[in-house]
């Protein structure tokens, strides 16, 4: 018995060892990262959501950015009035300063209201620009929750603070996937697919 434990001590010193040391190569930013926040939580949703809607727009040629399904004329299809890809990307955006801005206290331009966002962008670039924007509005929300202040109706609003950011992820997931069909329907594999 005597010399079985003397056989098993080294093994347990060994694997604590093992143990010790893998925690030791773990990068000290890593080690030092503060715990998570609703604030930062919930700024990890929108940038997560921000790629892959940003990647899926870019993936779009500018020439079909005009694209409707409606343009297929699929027999027993309903796709009458639907918004074309490039409306898609700006009620996106239009809709994240809609729900983000009681948070950051931003007033919204009156043409980036009515739900499709200003009327006057129409190249890709400027689409784009305006959906980063959207995004950049909501980090800023994000940063601006509090364990304090999430549950208290955000200013001008019947809803929380937090209910407005985590909605906000919600509806573009919403129109990703949406935005994921037209670039199928044209021959595109989205990024976030390859």
């Amino acid at each position: 018995m005597e010399s079985m434990r003397g056989k098993e001590l080294p093994i347990f010193l060994l694997s604590a060892a093992l143990i010790v040391a893998a925690a030791a190569s773990v990068p000290r930013a890593r080690q030092s990262q503060p715990p998570p926040t609703v604030a930062s939580s919930v700024d990890r949703e929108i940038g997560t959501i921000e790629k892959q809607i940003v990647e899926a727009a870019e993936a779009m040629p500018e020439g079909k950015f005009s694209f409707s399904p409606e343009s297929l004329s699929i027999p027993g299809a309903d796709y009458k009035g639907v918004r074309s890809f490039a409306l898609q990307v700006r009620h996106v955006a239009a809709s994240n300063y809609a729900l983000w801005s009681p948070l950051t206290g931003d007033k919204i331009p009156d043409d980036f209201k009515g739900g499709n966002g200003p009327e006057n962008l129409k190249t890709k670039a400027d689409i784009l620009k305006f959906l980063k924007d959207s995004f950049a509005e909501g980090h800023r929300a994000a940063a601006t929750l509090t364990p304090q202040n999430m549950l208290q109706n955000a200013e001008h609003s019947t809803s929380s603070r937090l209910r407005l950011a985590t909605f906000g992820v919600a509806h573009a997931y919403d129109h990703y996937g949406q935005m994921v069909e037209y670039l199928r329907m044209n021959g595109i594999v989205p990024p976030a697919s390859r």
